[in-house]
């Protein structure tokens, strides 16, 4: 692991961060995630891009222009040295006084993480994910955007958690109104025939980079791609189920709630999703 920070690579141990900041205080900052394929960074400038309209959103000022967040990234990525990684970039309000009030923050916070991360172990890659209903709801878009990458996942920590609780490996997440959100830590997909469904942002979906990726790379392929509202019947209903994101990939699912999903371990559009991604990753990544 190799950490940039006030202008310098460094270790785990020796990155700090004060104890009244309010990205730990109060989950005030924002984060990206990405992946590292080939020795390229998988679509950097989408990433600032929306790291960038979070800040704004938030009202907080990044504390480098986002060229220089671009090299930071690199430079970080060049310090690891390794061909496939994940990156961790974060921005924090920065110090202040205690109480909830940002306005007293003068000193945002940016730092890099960059590292190796399997989320889920290799023969649940290929036989597929449990996914269990999480008990917890996705907050409503108009009272916190899911848009928007904040330090503050608790909701999604909690599904999680419940997940892991039940044995399964990841949630799927509903909204207030029964329909599908996203899973605890990536999108999710279904697959009718040839055409990919996925919830829209409006019914409480991150728009991923991997998701956006997808589409694009089924458009390429002759599927059908669309933002359609899902329930949990419309995952029995589905030939294939799968899952994106930056730390997942794209993972099969083999399971809801103890209950078979899909026709079966073939997963026909899943695999040529799967084939495709690696030379679109690094058509669509920036070298270090």
């Amino acid at each position: 692991m190799k950490i940039w920070m006030s202008g310098k690579i460094v270790g785990p141990d020796e990155a700090q961060i004060s104890v009244l900041d309010h990205g730990l205080l109060y989950g005030d900052g924002l984060f990206e995630g990405m992946r590292i394929h080939a020795g390229r960074v998988f679509r950097l400038p989408d990433h600032l891009h929306r790291l960038a309209g979070g800040a704004r959103a938030l009202g907080l000022d990044l504390p480098y222009a986002i060229d220089e967040i671009s090299q930071i990234v690199l430079e970080t990525a060049r310090a690891f040295g390794e061909a496939q990684a994940y990156v961790r970039l974060v921005c924090t309000r920065g110090r202040g006084a205690l109480g909830v009030d940002p306005t007293g923050c003068r000193d945002p916070q940016l730092f890099c993480i960059v590292t190796s991360l399997t989320l889920y172990p290799d023969e649940k890659l290929a036989s597929g994910i449990d996914l269990i209903t999480a008990s917890v709801r996705r907050p409503a878009v108009d009272s916190l955007d899911p848009q928007i990458k904040s330090l503050n996942y608790l909701n999604s920590v909690l599904a999680k958690r419940e997940a892991r609780l039940q044995g399964a490996d990841e949630a799927l997440i509903l909204n207030g109104r029964g329909l599908v959100a996203e899973a605890a830590v990536a999108n999710v997909f279904v697959v009718r025939g040839q055409r990919l469904l996925t919830p829209p942002t409006t019914d409480g979906a991150l728009p991923g980079i991997t998701r956006r990726s997808v589409m694009e790379i089924a458009l390429e392929l002759g599927l059908p791609a669309v933002e359609v509202s899902l329930g949990r019947l419309d995952f029995f209903q589905a030939d294939e189920v799968f899952i994106t994101g930056s730390g997942a990939g794209i993972v099969p699912v083999a399971r809801l709630d103890g209950q078979r999903v899909g026709q079966g371990d073939s997963a026909p559009v899943t695999q040529q999703i799967l084939r495709a991604f690696p030379p679109f990753a690094e058509r669509m990544g920036v070298p270090f």
